[in-house]
């Protein structure tokens, strides 16, 4: 929109009648001054015979104190290519700002595609014993550093040396007595890992060994038919103490943690039957080697399903 030209009158030498002079001499009196007033250049106000009017007046002076973005000439160019320019801009900003956007939204489903595509993590076996209940969950063989890792065992200032070892593969190898032999053949027993431990006293001396069954159900059967005529087989060592194991009166016991059987041969030094100290001594260092040695390694199997050497 545009802004009316302004006159200066002060270049007429003919007084003229104001404008509201003429609108009352045309309408005969005071005009309403919210009724619509025609514009300057109308066919009406051209109709107006007014002397005055007609003569020739000299070329209008135009004054420049307001202007708008809408009128032509130079000086609105300016402003209108500014406000352009500035839209342009804008433009761009905001399909830069769509396209990375875009380009997250792509990658975000990209990413979410590939998450529900992708396999879902394999959980735990359930039950007490988890990978350890099965073989099939808990397949790598047993090894001698990783049931018996350390020579020296402690437990609450109770030293316990090793002094010797053995795996074998034929099970029955491992075992006395007949039960037992059957036991570990029908559970599928692929092998059995024994150690012999002397306290530092030279006083208790003992066998500790770990079957490995199919399952859980088979050493529970193992377990089972332990007895004084089934038990393992006592691991006698090289030296003065432990060459020895084995002769005269000992405890047995068998225990299971999910496919694994572990039995134990313990007795005194001289192989003679213990009292009730005497019993208590040998239980304790029977609790004390195998919490440190076996049931460690096998409760990180029961954990993982794997060999932890």
């Amino acid at each position: 929109m545009g802004f009316p030209d302004e006159r200066d009158t002060s270049t007429e030498s003919t007084p003229r009648r104001s404008r509201r002079a003429r609108d009352a001499a045309e309408s005969g009196g005071t005009r309403n001054p919210f009724e619509p007033v025609a514009a300057a250049n109308s066919p009406r106000k051209a109709k107006a015979k007014d002397p005055v009017a007609a003569e020739p007046t000299a070329e209008p002076v135009r004054r420049s104190t307001t202007w708008s973005p809408y009128d032509e000439g130079k000086r609105s160019r300016g402003p209108l290519w500014f406000t352009l320019g500035g839209l342009a801009v804008l433009g761009v900003l905001v399909a830069g700002l769509v396209v990375m956007f875009k380009s997250g939204d792509s990658q975000q489903a990209q990413t979410e595609a590939a998450r529900r595509t992708s396999a879902p993590l394999p959980s735990a076996p359930p039950g007490k014993y988890s990978y350890a209940a099965e073989r099939k969950t808990d397949p790598d063989p047993l090894t001698v550093k990783e049931l018996f890792a350390a020579k020296k065992v402690t437990v609450a200032g109770r030293s316990y040396t090793m002094t010797t070892t053995s795996k074998v593969k034929k099970c029955a190898d491992g075992v006395i007595g007949g039960k037992i032999q059957k036991a570990l053949k029908a559970g599928k027993c692929t092998q059995i890992i024994r150690a012999t431990f002397r306290d530092k006293a030279g006083k208790v001396m003992g066998t500790v060994g770990v079957a490995n069954l199919k399952s859980t159900k088979t050493a529970t059967k193992v377990r089972s038919v332990g007895s004084k005529t089934d038990y393992v087989k006592p691991l006698a060592g090289k030296d003065s103490l432990t060459k020895s194991l084995g002769t005269g009166s000992g405890g047995t016991q068998i225990w299971m943690h999910g496919h694994y059987a572990v039995m134990i041969w313990f007795q005194n030094k001289d192989g003679s039957k213990p009292d009730k100290k005497g019993q208590k001594k040998l239980f304790q260092a029977v609790d004390d080697i195998t919490k440190a040695t076996v049931f460690k390694a096998l409760d990180a199997r029961t954990l993982t399903g794997h060999s932890g050497a």
